[in-house]
């Protein structure tokens, strides 16, 4: 593999009695990766649980804390969004970064909409269209066309415009990415010219390993992709070197994936996911494993997923033995080395 494009996935996780330490834990995190030199820095975005809720929002105050490092959020799940004004914050959020701004999305019911049901919307939301429909209305409203007619006029008491979406983010539209793990959306995706994002969990359909599942949604998105056209694929892999680490946090960061490692080991649940392994050791041990990954041997861009509720210590040593020791074994060089 000839390792491109270096970023990390950051779970944003915060005791629900002091969010703002934890938030501040993460943008500071985000700062030092930009530092080290890595490419991109990627958020979850996660709901009813103490962590990132707006991933908008949270990326605008990174922005302002870093200079060239990309901001990608994975994934926004459109089921709880407007999209029109999912745009505006998204736009805005550009502006904000320099044109920095990555968009991870999928589409689909929300998997807590009985929960949130009659706080999101204002009917059955069994009637609403959950479809890839979604997606494509929020390209279309980050692509800023003017509303209305030629004579249609918005504005305030010293000027008048004709309406669009303001701020308007040029580029912004062709930095969307989908988050697929199914056949189908990896198919759509490839069909609709949206980058491809390759996460830790897939679905079972033709195969029950995880790998098998994942090299099979490659093939078929690069298969429906057009000839010619620009098309990023990135990875997740969630990497915890231990080189560093007294004894009583190896044993823990062990501990950790031993107790996930039983969902990797077959189809879980009525849907049939699939879990990648956790790769954890010494960085000799994961450099090995990243390059027997049948997936990672196609695509040149990895995105390191941290674990969820490691002490911000563990992260930045996690980052730093990334950079320093795994991926320059896998072609990588930061930034500057390539400048």
């Amino acid at each position: 593999m000839q390792l491109r494009h270096l970023a990390f996935l950051t779970p944003g996780s915060y005791l629900p009695e002091d969010p703002r330490a934890g938030l501040d834990d993460a943008l500071d995190l985000i700062a030092f990766a930009e530092t080290l030199g890595y490419d991109g820095a990627w958020v979850r975005h996660r709901h009813l649980e103490p962590g990132i809720s707006s991933a908008a929002v949270f990326l605008a105050a990174a922005s302002q804390r870093t200079r060239h490092i990309e901001l990608g959020s994975a994934v926004i799940q459109l089921g709880y969004e407007t999209p029109f004004r999912l745009a505006e914050d998204l736009s805005l959020l550009d502006a904000l970064a320099g044109g920095r701004v990555q968009v991870g999305v999928s589409a689909g019911p929300p998997p807590l909409g009985a929960l949130l049901g009659p706080l999101l919307f204002d009917g059955d939301p069994a009637q609403s269209d959950f479809s890839h429909a979604r997606v494509q209305r929020l390209i279309e409203a980050l692509n800023g066309a003017p509303l209305g007619t030629e004579e249609t006029r918005v504005g305030n008491a010293a000027s008048q415009y004709r309406p669009r979406l303001q701020p308007h983010a040029p580029g912004l539209a062709q930095r969307v990415w989908y988050g697929a793990g199914s056949l189908a959306s990896a198919l759509w995706a490839g069909t609709q010219g949206l980058h491809l994002l390759l996460g830790n969990v897939s679905r079972a359909e033709t195969h029950d390993d995880f790998v098998s599942s994942q090299l099979q949604h490659l093939s078929v998105y690069r298969a429906a992709r057009t000839a010619g056209s620009p098309a990023r694929v990135a990875a997740g892999r969630v990497l915890v070197p231990t080189d560093g680490a007294d004894a009583a946090t190896c044993q823990r960061l062990h501990a950790f994936a031993t107790q996930r490692h039983a969902r990797t080991r077959g189809p879980q649940g009525p849907r049939r996911t699939l879990f990648a392994a956790d790769v954890v050791g010494s960085s000799a041990h994961i450099i090995a494993a990243l390059r027997a990954d049948p997936v990672l041997q196609q695509v040149d861009e990895l995105r390191v997923e941290l674990p969820y509720e490691l002490p911000a210590g563990d992260y930045r040593r996690i980052l730093r033995i990334v950079v320093d020791e795994i991926a320059p074994a896998l072609g990588w060089r930061p930034r500057a080395a390539a400048a």
